[in-house]
């Protein structure tokens, strides 16, 4: 698998999910998530089994491959949970185990593991809700939203259906989209021109996977599915001043300012 933001190979990913803090049903879309960046080698969930508070997990964990870790709730009202597995994070990291962690969590106790990791060269990403605190979100190198994960993107839709039609088709395509996009944010522009410039002075063209990375590096939470796009090829073509084209000697995407003088 390669990672398609940096595109290099992450031979072996662990995921490691606080059970007090994540919810079961999402485990399977959370998995997919983290198998977009490398091969998941490594699966675990901490929290105290003994409790029903627990019992949503267990139906997951032979269908998935998880193995769950025991951790005692010895004081009420403490996540014990957070000392487990920040401990087992760090034996695999020094254990050399593998080349990439997933933190599931939206607690802001993981931002010292989270740098902590980076600081050894290991590419270290989060999912958490979108009020995970912006501490952890940004010591992560990619931080994913489960609220992007779960929905239903419909933009890119409306962009490939409506870029196949003319006339009255088109008009009538118009009216559709400004309804169904209303439910997402503004596009910044501004931040993915920011990113665009980062890898060129000049108006040359980079490849999407580029702007992609540097887009992260500036904000581990981008995601074009926040906007309502299943990619961020589907986002630039969006972008009045952007073109999205294939490489001549790879078919890699490549994206570039128009020349609009």
């Amino acid at each position: 698998m390669v990672n398609q933001h940096n595109m290099e190979k992450i031979e072996r990913m662990a995921i490691l999910v606080d059970g007090d803090n994540a919810q079961a049903k999402l485990l399977k879309d959370i998995l997919d998530e983290v198998a977009k960046y490398g091969k998941v080698t490594i699966r675990r969930i901490y929290g105290d089994w003994t409790t029903t508070h627990m019992n949503s997990w267990k139906a997951l964990l032979n269908d998935l491959s998880f193995t769950p870790m025991q951790k005692f709730s010895y004081t009420n009202g403490k996540n014990s949970t957070d000392g487990a597995l920040i401990i087992d994070a760090m034996d695999i990291l020094h254990a050399g185990l593998i080349d990439g962690f997933c933190i599931v969590s939206s607690d802001s106790d993981y931002t010292g593991l989270a740098k902590r990791i980076r600081e050894e060269g290991v590419f270290v990403m989060g999912i958490g809700v979108n009020t995970t605190p912006s501490a952890f979100v940004n010591s992560c190198e990619v931080f994913t939203y489960i609220e992007n994960i779960v929905q239903e993107p419909i933009i890119e839709k409306r962009i490939i259906e409506s870029s196949e039609k003319a006339g009255t088709k088109k008009s009538k395509a118009k009216s559709k989209d400004e309804s169904s996009s209303a439910k997402f944010p503004k596009v910044p522009v501004e931040k993915i021109d920011k990113a665009y410039f980062m890898s060129t002075p000049e108006d040359t063209g980079i490849y999407v996977s580029q702007l992609g990375l540097n887009l992260r590096k500036t904000d581990p939470s981008f995601d074009s599915r926040a906007y309502g796009f299943q990619a961020l090829s589907y986002l630039l073509k969006g972008i009045r001043d952007y073109e999205v084209y294939k490489n001549d000697q790879n078919s890699h995407l490549m994206v570039k300012r128009k020349d609009n003088k």
